[in-house]
């Protein structure tokens, strides 16, 4: 990997350091937004989850506003701007004594952190040949596992000072990459919907409605991102269901370590691998550890079950990941790029839903009932792949009416 990143040029290289840096930043605080909103705010459990997930969903949908803009506006200001949002949502965190101001600040950091998601995924697809970007895919989801696995222990170190610090750490790594952004960043990085006629947001909107394809795969990436997009909160929900406290914490901190280093031992081997001309087989093998993975939760009663478990449930995000921005790269027109990444954001809507799914189902049937429930999730979010896979390719939009 360090030897095809020597290759890249810088742009691309500077696209790469935005997911580490800023998932970075985000992981620094993540652990502790449930302990601070409860100790700072003095909310319950549910109004928590409730401030959490909310800001997660409506910056989600606001990213397919900021997809627009991607295709719109010059990259290399855009990320600017949105980097500057992201540091002073996390500076606000840090002084913000109201809960409306708090809430406002986590939608501004999710919104911008989405925006520039979608820049730089759009990016590598300007600055590489189709053959190349399932590799700098990989590359990109291996240095954003790095970033979620070692933010924690960098806020960990700083909480024991002020609970608060983490935030100000976090704005202090978003400023970091802004500068290093503008003074090395590419200036003439730009969408190809930059240089054609400006064309209104909900006209854009429609277009991408009639592309089936589109609509499918978005569906399916959103019912799978409930079983893959936050499986430590629902593991955490069973466990405390079915074990003691001591044993929730000790499986779900074994469990998190076991993905993030899978993720980074075999993400950019197996990543690199995935060809769109065998897309739908790499979708199916991923699907496959996902369906595995979960008999292998529902079967655990050891540690090193849970473990092994775990390894195959992390094998089939290896692959699902860029199997999906593969797919996305491929049905995505030039000009539209950004709108298309940004419907793929709207996975976060399942990822948001899974928990709570989760936990109704805990509270009224057997506990085991959950992962029956997330193995019908992947069966049908698996359907609506294959479903997208499988429409003509002449139902993509062209022009805009």
């Amino acid at each position: 990997m360090l030897a095809t990143l020597r290759n890249y040029p810088t742009t691309v290289n500077l696209l790469l350091s935005a997911s580490l840096v800023l998932t970075l930043a985000r992981a620094v605080t993540l652990p502790y937004l449930v302990i601070y909103l409860a100790g700072n705010f003095h909310l319950g459990i549910a109004d928590t989850g409730l401030v959490i997930g909310s800001a997660l969903i409506v910056g989600s949908l606001l990213s397919l506003y900021g997809g627009f803009l991607v295709d719109r506006l010059s990259s290399y200001g855009l990320i600017l701007v949105s980097c500057g949002v992201f540091t002073a949502g996390f500076l606000g965190t840090f002084v913000a004594r109201d809960l409306w101001l708090f809430y406002l600040c986590l939608v501004a950091i999710n919104l911008a952190y989405a925006v520039i998601d979608i820049a730089v995924k759009s990016g590598f697809a300007s600055l590489l040949p189709v053959a190349g970007r399932s590799e700098v895919f990989s590359i990109k989801y291996t240095l954003t596992n790095i970033g979620y696995a070692v933010g924690p222990f960098l806020g960990a170190g700083v909480a024991r000072l002020d609970i608060s610090l983490p935030f100000l750490l976090s704005a202090g790594l978003g400023a970091g990459f802004f500068f290093s952004y503008f003074v090395w960043g590419d200036r003439g990085l730009a969408g190809v919907g930059a240089n054609q006629p400006p064309v209104p947001f909900l006209a854009v909107g429609r277009l991408l409605l009639r592309d089936r394809r589109l609509v499918c795969f978005t569906l399916g990436g959103l019912f799978s991102a409930v079983v893959f997009g936050q499986f430590s909160a629902y593991l955490s929900q069973y466990l405390v269901v079915t074990t003691t406290a001591e044993t929730t914490y000790r499986i779900i901190s074994t469990l998190v370590a076991t993905n993030a280093l899978t993720v980074i031992g075999l993400q950019y081997l197996i990543g690199r691998r995935i060809s769109q001309e065998r897309l739908h087989l790499w979708l199916a093998a991923g699907l496959a550890m996902f369906i595995l993975g979960l008999a292998g939760f529902a079967l655990s009663t050891t540690l090193g079950c849970w473990v092994i478990a775990m390894a195959i449930f992390t094998l089939g995000e290896i692959i699902v990941f860029p199997a999906e921005y593969m797919f996305i790269d491929k049905i995505a027109p030039s000009h539209l790029r950004g709108m298309y990444y940004g419907a793929q954001n709207l996975n976060n809507l399942g990822a948001a839903l899974g928990p709570v799914l989760c936990g109704a189902v805990l509270a009224t049937q057997p506990a085991q009932s959950i992962f029956y429930m997330l193995m019908l999730f992947i069966v049908a979010g698996g359907g609506l792949y294959f479903l997208g896979a499988s429409v003509s390719g002449n139902t993509a939009p062209g022009k805009v009416d």
